[in-house]
């Protein structure tokens, strides 16, 4: 199997390419992601395992989407970023969804809510009304939280342990802080 070699990769192509998506993110991705997660489930989950137990569950799943991403080097980082991003926005919402029951002790809220929480938990401006301007800003703060560290992603083995490790201290430390908000 013969890998990409730096010299054929366009990198500005490439980050074009994800800005582009991340702005399709922004437009209606986050609301697809959040209808996709079942808040009964995260409910009983919390029940079941506890709150501590339950976001270390989200970071462990969010380690893994970055293990398989960085462990193959270049060829899978190509592939798996978009589906490893979408894994860690998805354990985010989780997250924010188990915290916000834990706190509040209601399951069930509605996309702008949550929205709010989002944005606040990621230093937004969360008093802006929900719009396209501020989940594109959300999406461009988690692209350029992950995106800093992508580059250690690109050796072997190496960056599958990187790559695990950002996706779960980056959970875990988002559980911390909205657990000291009290949001």
């Amino acid at each position: 199997m013969n890998l990409p070699s730096f010299k054929r990769i366009n990198f500005k192509k490439v980050k074009t390419d994800i800005q582009g998506s991340f702005k399709q993110l922004a437009a209606g991705g986050f609301k697809q992601i959040f209808n996709q997660i079942d808040q009964l489930n995260i409910k009983k989950g919390v029940d079941a395992m506890g709150i501590d137990k339950f976001t270390n569950q989200c970071a462990l799943l969010a380690a893994g989407s970055g293990l398989i991403t960085g462990v193959g080097g270049v060829g899978t980082m190509l592939i798996g970023t978009p589906l490893d991003v979408i894994n860690i926005i998805t354990q985010q919402f989780r997250v924010t969804l188990a915290i916000s029951y834990h706190n509040t002790g209601k399951y069930k809220i509605s996309f702008d809510d949550f929205f709010k929480i989002v944005a606040s938990s990621v230093k937004a401006d969360a008093k802006l009304a929900i719009s396209k301007n501020i989940m594109e800003e959300v999406a461009e703060k988690i692209l350029m939280n992950l995106g800093s560290k992508l580059s250690r992603r690109l050796v072997p083995v190496a960056g599958g342990v990187i790559g695990g490790t950002i996706n779960y201290l980056f959970i875990k430390g988002l559980a911390n802080e909205l657990r000291k908000r009290g949001t």
